[in-house]
């Protein structure tokens, strides 16, 4: 991706001489002619990364053996059963719920912000090429015809050819987690408890509750004023004391 964004930066772009030329009697036609050139390179370069970006939005909302994840179809369920409780029957709104639940709040974040996950450093190129990308991803969830002109910004005419097949993709997405088999609060309990054991050596709560202690510290007069952050506090002061007397007997 950064030598994506270093060939964005890096190539220069040649001038038609007949835009120089006509600078003076026509602006607005050498800012439509660099535009273009611009669009030309930056329309060349999807094309190479385009695979990848395919495969990304496949891993995202594609279903192995069309099941989705418990916690996605639990959640999912949760918010129709509100629509079911509010009486709202427009699916659109649905819709609009369950994408702002997930894909926007959650996945757009890491995908913009790569180094949440990965021990890696983002720079501010790599930064203009990601967020072409989640605005793309973004696109693929509206349920509004967008219509681009010759004004349209250029990362929106990057993937418009694009988007219609993505967003027919997301429909069926959100259509086989509607028609799967209902999580029950049981199996749900169940399978957050096993993905506790799976990652319980994975963490150093000792750590972790250290580092709450230190804030709590830090502003305890702010926190004592509030009852309910004084009590939560009291409740992490007393928890993380008896963390840090116990890992300190074990040392």
């Amino acid at each position: 991706m950064e030598s994506l964004s270093r060939f964005l930066t890096d190539v220069p772009i040649q001038i038609d001489p007949d835009v120089v030329e006509d600078q003076a009697k026509s602006p607005e036609r050498k800012k439509l002619n660099l535009k273009e050139l611009h669009l030309t390179k930056l329309l060349s370069t999807k094309v190479a990364v385009h695979s990848y970006v395919e495969n990304l939005f496949n891993s995202i909302w594609g279903m192995p053996q069309s099941k989705a994840p418990h916690a996605v179809k639990y959640f999912f369920d949760f918010l129709d059963a509100r629509a079911d409780n509010m009486k709202i029957s427009d699916p659109d709104v649905r819709h609009i719920w369950k994408t702002n639940s997930l894909p926007l709040r959650f996945w757009v974040n890491i995908l913009k912000n790569p180094q949440f996950v990965f021990d890696m450093e983002k720079t501010p190129h790599l930064d203009g090429c990601l967020s072409v990308i989640a605005q793309a991803f973004m696109d693929c969830f509206s349920l509004s015809e967008i219509q681009l002109g010759k004004h349209a910004p250029t990362n929106k005419l990057l993937y418009a050819k694009d988007i219609p097949k993505f967003k027919q993709e997301v429909k069926v997405y959100y259509k086989q987690i509607r028609d799967q088999q209902p999580v029950t609060d049981t199996e749900f309990k169940n399978f957050l408890q096993e993905e506790s054991k799976k990652h319980e050596n994975e963490f150093n709560e000792a750590a972790a509750l250290k580092e709450l202690y230190k804030f709590i510290q830090q502003y305890f007069t702010q926190v004592r004023l509030c009852p309910c952050l004084c009590l939560v506090g009291c409740l992490l002061w007393s928890v993380a004391g008896d963390k840090l007397n116990a890992t300190t007997l074990k040392t």
